[in-house]
């Protein structure tokens, strides 16, 4: 390292890895320290390096650029292996899949974001353990807490009790429960127990993880892609159907 400011090394998590060039790709991390960043690696395809630039790995990262604008190079150092982890489970690494590229797609780029990288790493140290997805579900929460749309699950938006809650108003994010949210609750989105506080069951049901990921995925879609002519990340999508898929089967068994 030549000391320059714009050198610097810090932990990432790869979020994604696209190719670039002859063999070359440009990696995207979330760092702890420099939020979203992005690097070009050269030989990121090779059969050495690729594993190492899988989404989900924990990597010790230096960042060298002559410009503070410029995209810069990476060369990283496998810390934590996370993706070998959960080759073998479908549905962990949809898991981990559907996290990354919804952090890559919502974060802005070089802001940091040190609560949201301790998140991810805490979610992704539960991957494979019973309860996973109730994580994925509140790092979600995290990440718009991140970007100025956190929700206000602690108490009724009208008559600010704080059990029973059962309800998110769609327009402002603020819980209701169950009895003041009758005359709107076709209109109201549904509050799993695991986010209400109250009556909470490891793992949640099929139903309340339903119902907390299309909680999450209204404020995302109508406040962080939507803006910004941009869908929900497709491995978002693709970890719905797996988990749909996995509630039939076990309910039909």
């Amino acid at each position: 390292m030549n000391g320059s400011a714009v050198d610097w090394i810090d932990q990432g998590i790869v979020l994604a890895s696209r190719p670039y060039g002859e063999g070359a790709a440009i990696v995207s991390a979330l760092t702890a320290e420099h939020g979203r960043h992005a690097g070009l690696v050269q030989g990121g395809l090779s059969a050495r390096q690729r594993p190492i630039y899988q989404s989900g790995n924990l990597l010790r990262l230096e960042w060298r650029a002559r410009l503070t604008e410029h995209l810069g190079r990476y060369r990283g150092e496998l810390i934590d292996a996370n993706a070998a982890r959960v080759l073998d489970d479908a549905t962990a690494l949809a898991g981990l899949l559907a996290a990354c590229s919804t952090i890559d797609a919502a974060l802005p780029e070089r802001e940091p974001h040190p609560a949201l990288f301790e998140a991810l790493s805490i979610f992704v140290g539960t991957l494979g353990h019973e309860g996973w997805p109730m994580i994925y579900v509140r790092l979600e929460l995290g990440l718009l807490q991140e970007l100025g749309y956190g929700l206000d699950l602690a108490s009724c938006a009208l008559t600010g009790e704080t059990t029973d809650l059962a309800y998110v108003s769609p327009r402002t994010g603020r819980a209701v429960t169950r009895q003041a949210g009758i005359p709107w609750r076709d209109k109201l989105l549904a509050l799993p127990p695991f986010l209400a506080g109250d009556g909470v069951r490891v793992p949640a049901t099929s139903e309340e993880l339903a119902n907390g990921l299309a909680l999450t995925g209204h404020f995302l879609e109508h406040h962080v892609f939507w803006p910004h002519n941009k869908p929900l990340p497709p491995a978002r999508g693709r970890l719905m159907e797996i988990l749909q898929r996995n509630a039939a089967d076990k309910g039909g068994e």
